[in-house]
């Protein structure tokens, strides 16, 4: 089973998790162990998301093309994200954005065009600029770690479990204590389930196809477009 999946297999795995995570937040009871247990499996997500952006950066052949499609769909998630989760225009954000601010910050730490005070800069204003994000700059963090250390997985997934630690877990407690309305918040250790499901990463993109990659965009905005028509004709109609 060791390195037997390729970074489109862990693509769906990951996003499957993020769809089932989110259904469960808007549906389902938050004080229930299926729910616990759904939400720390969701917690996978995020990781292999960003791990695979970093990948991208490596492995794309236009990185300012890619950096432009991730922006647009960062847009395009604003208004779904927000309205499914009930957040006010300028309240929040999706992931997508986070995950485009990484990638570019990452080009600007890659490049040898750059010195250390632009790069310090560059890491400093993503870090503002991805406040409001879901996963806000932890995302970014990841993307960086993941991508400078590129070929090194111990030394990334070190990054993956600290970063988490220090800037997600720890402030998440610390936030909202041992619960929050009703679901106890461990559910986010998680974050930690990804390292085992990315060892499974043979470093392989898989069969190429425009049609997969597309889903891959277009299926973030989508699912909660449906979520939520669902929740309004369901629940709220």
């Amino acid at each position: 089973m060791k390195n037997s999946l390729t970074s489109n297999n862990l693509k769906i795995v990951a996003l499957i998790l993020m769809v089932i995570d989110h259904f469960v937040a808007v549906f389902m009871i938050h004080n229930s162990v299926l729910t616990f247990s759904l939400r720390m499996f969701g917690r996978i997500a995020a990781p292999v998301f960003c791990y695979f952006i970093a990948e991208g950066y490596h492995y794309t052949s236009d990185r300012k093309k890619y950096a432009i499609r991730l922006l647009i769909f960062a847009a395009i998630s604003h208004v779904p994200y927000n309205i499914l989760f009930k957040y006010s225009f300028f309240e929040a954000t999706s992931i997508m954005w986070g995950l485009a601010i990484g990638f570019i910050a990452l080009c600007v730490i890659k490049s040898d065009k750059y010195g250390l005070p632009v790069k310090v800069a560059t890491v400093i204003l993503a870090t503002i600029l991805t406040y409001t994000a879901n996963w806000n700059f932890v995302s970014v963090y990841w993307i960086l770690i993941f991508g400078i250390y590129q070929g090194d997985f111990k030394k990334q997934m070190i990054g993956l479990a600290l970063v988490g630690a220090v800037f997600h877990l720890i402030p998440t407690y610390l936030n909202f204590g041992p619960s929050h309305t009703g679901l106890p918040h461990w559910y986010q250790i998680g974050i930690f389930l990804a390292i085992p499901v990315l060892a499974l990463y043979n470093g392989k993109l898989g069969k190429k196809s425009k049609l997969l990659n597309r889903v891959f965009y277009i299926s973030y905005p989508a699912h909660m477009l449906i979520l939520f028509l669902a929740r309004l004709i369901l629940v709220e109609g």
